[in-house]
Parts: structure tokens; C-alpha cells; sequence
């Protein structure tokens, strides 16, 4: 299932009682952009239901994407007016669009790095960093795979760490216990936060890996490839093994203290380590004073867990929901 396909019909009747609880009665009135306000633009549906319009460009993190994109096709039932389409560059290639000035909202698996917000700072991009769930990543193997069930993290990094270009080639390489199948290896690109984040917690450095493996900033085409391949091995978000889980098998992780399954309560509980993880998106403070992206953030940290859990994404505990909310209304209160 692709993100465009996620309708979220469970959740969105109680998403939209919840936004349209928090509008009241207001003239609405044009803004100097041309899209349409109202003297309290925080609700989703507009003061006193005023419609909205205008276009919100998001674009970044393929791990995220489907989350605001969830969010987006809810957003869109209450301001059908409001475009907020979701590309997915890969965390790398939407902070490049965002510190352009080309986008509005950069979708992040990881944090942004001090390079990209010195480029952001050179064109005068402000941004706050919010957190909007938790992800477990997914070391996955084909259904075929009967040999492996748990792989510690120095078995990981034997397979993907640079020394390992040209030399571990097959799982028997790995562990003389497993067989002599090739191993043959799908990862998200080098533009992907997933791929930074990965490549920190295993092999020590970010970007550090070997580069004789199939790449792709599309995770259904890492699902495809090891589906298809016996002694395939990938990784990638929780929520894409989750949609996969019929051809995939997610491999449990073992950094020192036993081997434990990716899953929303060990991600939550801290016991998926080291590669549980936040997931953020970044609003520029410019974009946030047109009351279309206002609304659209309120939206979407208004419904934010209820969001997550229908898209299959691990929602945020209570305190992290909370700090997300103050966060929007600082922001707001800031720009």
C-alpha cells in the first residue's frame, strides 16, 4: 500500500470533530496572499467554518512522508481549497529544497545537520524542529530466510560497514553458522535521513557504508528487492514493514542485552535501541504566518496520535504530544 492509498476512514470522523470543535464564531476576511483567513486561523476548518485555500509544499523524509500525507488527505476534507502536496526527496534532498526557500515544510527521519542550517541561515530560513512520532527501523529478510531470526548490532555492521565492500558476500561471511546464501543487500540512498541514522548507530559514522548494495530513496523498492531475493536483507521505517509484513520477515536486534523485536512498545519503552528513533518535520517560521499553514499545523499536531496510529506509525507518549502542541502555538506566537 502506498501513502496515496491510506483514506484513514477510521480516524477521520473523530478528526474532524476535534478540529471543528476548536473553531468559533468570526468574519472571515482575504489575506494579502490571497488566501482566505479569518481573525483566528488555528482551526482547521477556519473560524466560524471559514474556508481556507492556498498551497503548502512539503517534501523530505520518504519514512515521514506517509504520516503528513495522512494528514494532508484528512486537512484536505475540511479545506478541499488548500493543496498540500508530499514529495519525498529523502531527509538530504528536502532540507536542500527547503533551505532553498522552495518549500514550506521539510519532512525529517533525523535531526537537521549543522551544514544544512547554515545553508538555511545563509538564505534567512527560520524553522523549529518538531517531533511528530516515533520510529522503530526495520531490519528486514525474505520470508524465505529460515536461518535468520535475530542479528546482534556487530553482525549488522559486519554486513554494512565500508570493510565489508567486496568481501562479506555471502550470510556465512557473517556467521559461519548461517549458510553460504548470498547476501544480497537494499538500503535507502544517500539522501536519506534513514540511511544517516542507520549508518551512525551501526557502523559508527554517519554516511559510513559500503557501496555495493542496491540503493533507493523509494522503500518499496527495498521492499520489492528482498522480497525477491532468498538471502536479501534491507531496512527501512516500521510503518513500511508493517504495510509488508505478508512478504517480509523483521529480524530482531540484539545491542548487548538480548535480542528484541521492532514494535511500538519497545520503541516507546526505550528497549529498541539503538535504532528506535524520533521523527520530525520542520515549518519555516516565514510559511507559518499564512493562515493556511497555521491551520494545516494545528491540524495535524490536533490529531496527531490518532493520525499515527491509523497509518501505522508509533504515536508520541503524553509528553511528547503536549511539547509538540506548545511548540506550534510558540511558533505561531513567534512569527
Amino acid at each position: 500500500m502506498t501513502s496515496g492509498q491510506r483514506r484513514l476512514s477510521a480516524v477521520a470522523t473523530a478528526a474532524l470533530v476535534v478540529s471543528l470543535a476548536a473553531a468559533c464564531g468570526g468574519d472571515a476576511k482575504p489575506s494579502s496572499d490571497g488566501s482566505t483567513t479569518a481573525a483566528n486561523p488555528s482551526a482547521a476548518g477556519g473560524e466560524g467554518g471559514a474556508q481556507l485555500s492556498g498551497e503548502i509544499k512539503i517534501d523530505g523524509s520518504s519514512t515521514v512522508a506517509p504520516l503528513t500525507q495522512a494528514a494532508s488527505e484528512l486537512f484536505s476534507e475540511e479545506q478541499p481549497q488548500v493543496k498540500v502536496p508530499v514529495g519525498t526527496s529523502g531527509t538530504g534532498g528536502g532540507f536542500e529544497r527547503f533551505c532553498a526557500g522552495e518549500t514550506d515544510i521539510s519532512n525529517a527521519s533525523r535531526a537537521i545537520k549543522d551544514e544544512e542550517k547554515a545553508a538555511c541561515d545563509a538564505k534567512g530560513i527560520k524553522f523549529t524542529e518538531l517531533t511528530v512520532a516515533v520510529d522503530a527501523l526495520t531490519v528486514v529478510v525474505s520470508k524465505e530466510n529460515t536461518w535468520a531470526t535475530c542479528l546482534t548490532t556487530d553482525q549488522l555492521k559486519k554486513m554494512w560497514e565500508p570493510a565489508a565492500e567486496g568481501k562479506v558476500k555471502t550470510w556465512k561471511d557473517v556467521d559461519a553458522k548461517f549458510p553460504a546464501e548470498e547476501l544480497k543487500l537494499y538500503g535507502p540512498g544517500t539522501d536519506s535521513g534513514t540511511f544517516d541514522y542507520f549508518t551512525d548507530e551501526i557502523n559508527g559514522e554517519e554516511g559510513a557504508s559500503r557501496k555495493d548494495y542496491s540503493p533507493s530513496e523509494n522503500d518499496n523498492d527495498i521492499v520489492t528487492g528482498v522480497a525477491g531475493a532468498k538471502g536479501g536483507l534491507g531496512y527501512f521505517g516500521f510503518t513500511y514493514f508493517e504495510e509488508n509484513a505478508a512478504k517480509l520477515k523483521a529480524l530482531e536486534i540484539d545491542s548487548g542485552e538480548g535480542c528484541v523485536a521492532p514494535s511500538v512498545e519497545s520503541a516507546q519503552g526505550g528497549k529498541y535501541t539503538p535504532l528506535a528513533r524520533s521523527l520530525f518535520i520542520y515549518p519555516s517560521t516565514t510559511a507559518v504566518k499564512r493562515p493556511e499553514v497555521a491551520a494545516f499545523l494545528d491540524f495535524y499536531a490536533g490529531n496527531i496520535n490518532a493520525i499515527a496510529k491509523d497509518a501505522k506509525f508509533i504515536p508520541l507518549n503524553p509528553e511528547q504530544e503536549a511539547k509538540l502542541k506548545t511548540d506550534i502555538t510558540s511558533l505561531k506566537s513567534a512569527g
